[in-house]
C-alpha cells in the first residue's frame, strides 16, 4: 500500500510541473548582475591597456605624483588631504595597479587570440602554397618528359642528312642530287589523286 501511495504521489507531482515544450525557446530567466558586451568590453581594455603602455601615461603619472606629494607637504594645513605617510596615494596606486593588470592581461588575450588564428591562416596558406608548388612541379615534370619525346630540329635535320646520305649510297652514281627529289614536271601532277 505504501508503495502504490508512492507512485500516486510522483504522478500528482509530474501532473503539477508545467510541460516543458522543446518547439519554444526557453524564457529567460531574471539575471541579477548587469550584462555587458564581451567584445566592446575587450575593445576598451585594449585601449587602456595601450594607454597604459605609453611615455605619455607614465608622464602624467609622475606630474600627479608630484603634484600630490608637493600639495600635501607645502600646503597650508587646513588644505592637505593626505599628510606623510601618503596613505591615500598609496591606496590610489594600488587601486590603479590592480585594474591596471587585468586589463593588460586581457588585452594580452586577445591579441593571442588574434595572433592564433592569423597563425592558422598564415599555416593553412603555406600549406596550399605547398601543394600548388607541387602541383607545378609535377606538370613541369611531365612536359620535359613530353618535349624529350618531340623532335628538334636538330634532329630532323641529322635525320635528313642521313636519310640522303643512305639514298646517295644506294644510287648507282648516274643521277645526281638533284635527281633524288623529282619535280612536278618529271612525275606529273598529283592533283588527281587528291
Amino acid at each position: 500500500m505504501g508503495a502504490e501511495r508512492a507512485q500516486e504521489r510522483e504522478r500528482e507531482r509530474e501532473r503539477s510541473l508545467p510541460r516543458i515544450r522543446l518547439d519554444l525557446p526557453r524564457e529567460r530567466r531574471p539575471r541579477f548582475l548587469p550584462e555587458y558586451d564581451p567584445e566592446a568590453f575587450g575593445r576598451v581594455s585594449e585601449r587602456i591597456a595601450r594607454f597604459l603602455g605609453t611615455g605619455r601615461f607614465i608622464v602624467w603619472m609622475t606630474v600627479t605624483i608630484i603634484v600630490w606629494v608637493l600639495w600635501n607637504i607645502f600646503a597650508p594645513s587646513s588644505l592637505k588631504f593626505d599628510e606623510y605617510p601618503f596613505i591615500f596615494l598609496t591606496l590610489a596606486l594600488s587601486l590603479q595597479a590592480s585594474y591596471a593588470a587585468p586589463l593588460i592581461l586581457l588585452a594580452q588575450n586577445r591579441q593571442d587570440d588574434r595572433d592564433r588564428v592569423n597563425l592558422e591562416q598564415d599555416r593553412k596558406q603555406n600549406e596550399r602554397s605547398i601543394a600548388d608548388t607541387e602541383y607545378l612541379t609535377r606538370e613541369i615534370a611531365a612536359l620535359r618528359m613530353g618535349l624529350g619525346e618531340v623532335a628538334t630540329r636538330d634532329w630532323i635535320r641529322s635525320e635528313l642528312q642521313d636519310l640522303i646520305k643512305e639514298m646517295e649510297e644506294r644510287s648507282d652514281g648516274h643521277r645526281g642530287p638533284r635527281d633524288l627529289f623529282p619535280t612536278a614536271g618529271d612525275r606529273g601532277s598529283d592533283v588527281p589523286d587528291r
